[in-house]
């Protein structure tokens, strides 16, 4: 069975009509950033899974580019571990490993066929053992998971990712944050991604900024050179804000953290 969700190309599904071995949520609107689901705080055992940092977007909008920024500005002062998800490959997981994002022992990779959306919305078993036992393994301080590339109507289950980046860029036009979806609307942070190529693409800033604005409800946004290292010290700040107010940061302090990740002289 083939058919295309908004924002991206036709594409098939290994199953039968009808049955995806999963459900597609049916939106009756483009979502509310102050109607979101909140992080799950009361009875969330820090001890089993660190403070969890999601990132999703469409294909090729910079979420591995975002997952390479964020270790190697983090890795210095944090204990650091990531998953990433692809439907039949581990390319990202690869990426970051050759970029020496952190020690390989440090990243795992997920394949999950068919749709993505699915690992980290309706069954996230896979990525939640594999944050976990990397949390077993490595006591870490802060894990990073970033999803296979999706359309605007993915999100994280919040039993999965208590912080939630949307990444979207500049080359899908400045109609996109007017979309909604919950990748735009209930998202912690939406990350508007490679705007030095907003004048070659035709995209109006000025005009993605007032709809995210609106589509937000003032929730924030960040327009950023992920690359080039433009808007990261403001992502970095919102993250570490979320993993202080979260009460995560009271558990590291209690087991003698938070510490640099280990084994970063492998990576020279």
């Amino acid at each position: 069975m083939s058919h295309s969700h908004e924002g991206g190309p036709t594409h098939s599904h290994d199953h039968p009509a009808g049955d995806h071995g999963h459900t597609h949520e049916i939106l009756d609107g483009p979502g509310s950033y102050m109607g979101r689901e909140m992080p799950i705080i009361e009875g969330r055992n820090w001890s089993e899974r660190a403070f969890t940092v999601g990132i999703g977007g469409p294909v090729g909008s910079g979420k591995t580019a975002l997952m390479l920024a964020l270790c190697n500005a983090l890795r210095e002062k944090y204990s650091i571990a990531a998953v990433t998800n692809d439907i039949f490959t581990r390319e990202d997981a690869e990426f970051l490993t050759k970029h020496k994002a952190l020690p390989a022992s440090r990243i795992r990779a997920i394949e999950t066929g068919g749709c993505p959306h699915a690992a980290v919305r309706e069954d996230i078993s896979a990525n939640l053992a594999a944050l976990e036992d990397l949390h077993r393994e490595f006591t870490s301080d802060i894990l990073l998971i970033e999803s296979g590339g999706d359309n605007l109507a993915a999100n994280y289950s919040r039993e999965l990712a208590d912080y939630i980046i949307y990444v979207i860029d500049v080359s899908g036009g400045d109609k996109i944050p007017r979309k909604g979806g919950p990748g735009i609307t209930q998202s912690d942070l939406l990350v508007v991604n490679k705007t030095d190529l907003a004048e070659a693409v035709g995209a109006d800033l000025d005009v993605m900024d007032r709809d995210a604005r609106k589509m937000r409800e003032g929730g924030p946004t960040v327009f950023a050179q992920v690359k080039g290292g433009v808007g990261m010290e403001h992502i970095i700040g919102l993250i570490e804000s979320a993993w202080k107010g979260s009460g995560a940061e009271r558990v590291s302090k209690e087991r003698g953290g938070p510490k640099a990740t280990e084994g970063l002289e492998q990576l020279k």
